[in-house]
């Protein structure tokens, strides 16, 4: 196809990965990897510039808020169904739990990054809790 009238884009490995630029927008996957297992999440990230859409394609996952004050507060869970859109508001405190064979479609500004993001280190008492939302929905 020419690609000056449609862009193909799919991608299997494991991890994010950015497929779709145009102007101040991305959209990217991500896929399941070691990193998201539920006792391997240390810390929660937000994003100073942008919202950030997660839509769940396959697979299971949820995404774990912490509110949007100064702070990480909480972990608090919030299952995500297939086809839904979840938009993540701007300097919102997340991380998301997937199922190996999740894929999830993420729509954010082009430049975010560690240089317009923020991470809090989650204390044992967040920590406990998204290890119980994970044995709940069982991840």
């Amino acid at each position: 196809m020419d690609e000056s009238i449609l862009e193909i884009r799919d991608f299997d490995g494991e991890g994010f990965k950015p497929l779709i630029f145009f102007g101040s927008w991305r959209v990217a996957m991500l896929r399941y990897l070691d990193e998201l297992k539920p006792d391997h999440i240390k810390a929660m990230e937000r994003h100073m510039e942008t919202d950030e859409v997660f839509v769940l394609l396959c697979g299971r996952g949820t995404l774990v808020l912490g509110g949007n004050a100064s702070k990480c507060e909480g972990a608090i869970p919030q299952p995500m169904e297939t086809g839904r859109l979840y938009n993540v508001k701007c300097k919102t405190w997340h991380a998301v739990l997937l199922s190996r064979d999740a894929s999830v479609l993420l729509v954010e500004n082009c430049d975010t990054g560690d240089q317009n993001s923020e991470y809090a280190e989650l204390s044992l008492e967040q920590r406990a809790g998204i290890l119980e939302t994970a044995q709940q929905e069982h991840f």
